[in-house]
């Protein structure tokens, strides 16, 4: 039997950049109580309580239940860890047994961070910037309000061609099927070939060092959980080659390619059918 389910967020947990459903919700929360749960994304720490555990909240998830999941952030370059026995309340540290705990955000502790250096964030975000000018991609204008096109995530550079903020369909109109972002990447790997790039959600492009990518977060998350990679089952919908998730695929771990997120919905209610 596995012992963990690990899971890219857009596409495969929620309809992009939105917060997860309440039927999603329900059934992490069930699998919480057999799995440790690891969620590995090219998003930012904030996305991620967002998009996913506001939600778990929202559906009554337990700080205890919360231990077990594990936030493998900007493509598991950063590391999130709920302790509930380390949150305060006011001046006084709860020590007592922790599903009695309320839920606090900062019960989450950062476990390691491996940031680009200042030049880097620079080197790239003028690399994507020049790549998507030439090819016509730079849309500024289509920008919401305090939105951005490039957002500096610490270990990574994110290009979102249309911005955080921009509808759902709009999203997915932009690049269905990748060939502008592809282009994108093929430009930015002549300027500047000492980086990776690798295409992710729907307008998404992700800009990092060598090996800095999901096999560099699920060989830490090997490490930190103790687990071999046979203990791991993987969702994810960008499993082509050139998409952030083929990594995965590539290090031999089990992996199941969903289209959205009512397929790993229709998967999950199958495992725990089985050990329920």
């Amino acid at each position: 039997m596995k012992k963990v389910l690990a899971f890219d967020i857009d596409q495969t947990l929620n309809v992009a950049k939105t917060p997860i459903t309440d039927d999603i919700a329900d059934l992490l929360i069930r699998c919480l109580d057999h799995f440790e749960i690891c969620p590995i994304s090219g998003q930012k720490f904030d996305q991620f309580l967002v998009q996913i555990v506001n939600r778990l909240i929202d559906r009554g998830v337990t700080p205890n239940a919360l231990s077990h999941l594990h936030l493998f952030v900007a493509q598991g370059t950063q590391y999130y860890r709920y302790e509930p026995t380390a949150v305060k309340l006011g001046p006084i540290e709860i020590t007592s047994e922790s599903n009695k705990i309320p839920y606090k955000e900062d019960g989450w502790r950062q476990i390691y961070n491996y940031p680009l250096t200042d030049e880097q964030v620079a080197k790239i975000t003028e690399t994507i910037k020049q790549a998507a000018k030439e090819l016509g991609f730079w849309e500024e204008d289509k920008l919401k309000e305090g939105d951005e096109i490039i957002e500096n995530r610490l270990s990574q550079v994110t290009f979102s061609a249309l911005g955080q903020k921009a509808g759902t369909e709009e999203k997915y109109a932009w690049d269905p099927d990748c060939k502008k972002r592809a282009s994108i990447v093929a430009r930015c790997k002549e300027l500047a070939p000492e980086f990776d790039y690798e295409i992710g959600g729907t307008t998404s492009i992700n800009a990092i060092t060598p090996g800095m990518n999901k096999v560099f977060g699920m060989t830490h998350l090997l490490e930190e959980l103790n687990v071999k990679k046979e203990d791991i089952l993987y969702f994810g919908d960008m499993t082509q080659p050139g998409g952030n998730d083929y990594p995965v695929v590539e290090m031999g771990i089990d992996t199941i390619t969903v289209r959205n997120h009512e397929d790993t919905a229709y998967a999950l209610r199958g495992i725990l059918g089985i050990i329920e």
